[in-house]
């Protein structure tokens, strides 16, 4: 490349940054939980924590915030209902990774994404021995919180130092009970589970995103994005200690909305970036 060809390439990215909204507000997430093969635990973590949480996240463009969380066998063991259209086994996807996208700029971020994702796996740097459980890019649709105006907000979420996360999936048969769905959520739901001393400080609810058509082999399109929900509990305490609060989820789901049905509840804890702490738990 010449000195030319640099002068013009820095150009464009200041042209790239002078535009377009920049504004501090989740548009979009990627949530993706991945089951790494038998045997390659250790080396699927330290390639996610040493390469891939950088060189394939947190690197581009309009991605402000992520984190990883782990499920050890203990709280693989707690998920519910046996037979899920998520997770087959329920057990399956000890890792779940969580970013924020801007708002305004999920495309602009999917256009890189895809692009250097091909990069990497050109480049042997894309680990094979892992499986895609339950990955897609979620539009954000709202975030119900414990304490109102107090606390950490959304867009905290993956900074502040959570204690643990858990992940609720829900599927209806019409985009219709979605919407009716989301509005038992946020009026009566959510308002009802996270009272004062709930162990969850905040609820967000995302919908799933088509992924684009030149997107990795690796990754299967994604299901139910006109009929299904993500729900992610920011919890203050390890969930081992608080799972009461979260069993029954599936009965209040299938009694509030007809069609509508709880495909997954998964308790989570935040990993340590750096370390290989709970991959000697996995199995």
């Amino acid at each position: 490349m010449t000195d030319s060809d640099d002068a013009e390439e820095l150009q464009r990215y200041t042209e790239l940054a002078a535009r377009g909204p920049y504004g501090v507000a989740i548009g979009s997430a990627l949530i993706t939980m991945v089951e790494p093969l038998p045997g390659h635990e250790y080396a699927y973590n330290r390639w996610y924590e040493d390469d891939h949480f950088y060189a394939g996240a947190m690197a581009m463009p309009w991605m402000f915030a992520g984190r990883r969380f782990v499920a050890p066998r203990e709280l693989q063991l707690l998920r519910y209902p046996e037979k899920s259209a998520v997770a087959e086994p329920v057990t399956a996807g000890c890792y779940l990774s969580v970013y924020w996208v801007t708002q305004g700029r999920h495309d602009a971020h999917m256009r890189w994404t895809v692009q250097i994702n091909k990069r990497l796996n050109r480049d042997g740097r894309v680990y094979r021995d892992r499986t895609h459980v339950f990955t897609a890019f979620q539009q954000h649709v709202s975030t119900y919180y414990r304490d109102g105006a107090a606390g950490p907000r959304d867009i905290h979420a993956l900074d502040h130092p959570y204690q643990g996360l858990v992940m609720e999936v829900v599927d209806t048969e019409t985009a219709e009970q979605r919407r009716q769905l989301t509005d038992w959520l946020m009026d009566r739901h959510l308002p009802s589970r996270l009272r004062s001393g709930s162990p969850a400080a905040m609820c967000t609810i995302f919908e799933p995103l088509p992924l684009p058509v030149d997107r990795m082999s690796y990754v299967k399109p994604v299901d139910g994005t006109d009929t299904r929900l993500t729900l992610l509990w920011f919890l203050q305490q390890d969930p081992r200690g608080c799972w009461d609060a979260f069993t029954g989820l599936d009965g209040e789901v299938a009694g509030a909305v007809p069609g509508a049905r709880v495909e997954l509840v998964a308790p989570f804890l935040p990993t340590l970036p750096g370390t290989d702490a709970y991959v000697d738990e996995l199995r």
